[in-house]
């Protein structure tokens, strides 16, 4: 593609495959701080997302089976994490929620990230491609709400 052309669909798609895949494959390989397996992360920060909730609906929106997801639950309950409470509008089933020291924990996690990804930007990236890339941030979580 000649670089006075504009781009297709498929070649920003394409690119932009690749390139987050690779930004999210060094992000899990990078280590911060690492209180928290990658399971146990992802299951603490969809309850901190999406508020309290029962671990078989957990088990599905992570696509793991109920004994793993309550694997998962039982080493953050016991870590202080996770909460657990009777559902008030059945009885027989149990609502798991994040407690502050579970928030906490995530806050800690993201500042030492964002300023992991803060270091590199700034010695490695100039002033315009900082602002490059602050103007695809938005479109880029656009791009994620819609598919």
């Amino acid at each position: 593609m000649n670089m006075t052309d504009d781009p297709g669909a498929e070649d920003v798609a394409a690119a932009l495959l690749v390139s987050m895949s690779l930004f999210r494959r060094r992000m899990r390989q990078v280590p911060v701080q690492e209180e928290l397996t990658l399971p146990e992360t992802a299951a603490l920060s969809r309850l901190d997302r999406s508020g309290p909730t029962t671990a078989s609906a957990m088990a599905r929106a992570e696509q793991i089976s109920p004994q793993s997801m309550g694997a998962t639950l039982g080493a953050l309950e016991a870590r202080g994490l996770v909460d657990r409470r009777p559902d008030p509008e059945d009885g027989r089933r149990v609502v798991l929620s994040v407690t502050e020291a579970g928030r906490a924990l995530l806050r800690d996690k993201r500042t030492a990230r964002i300023r992991q990804i803060a270091q590199v930007l700034a010695s490695e990236f100039s002033a315009e491609e900082q602002r490059h890339l602050m103007a695809a941030a938005p479109l880029i979580e656009r791009l994620a709400q819609h598919l």
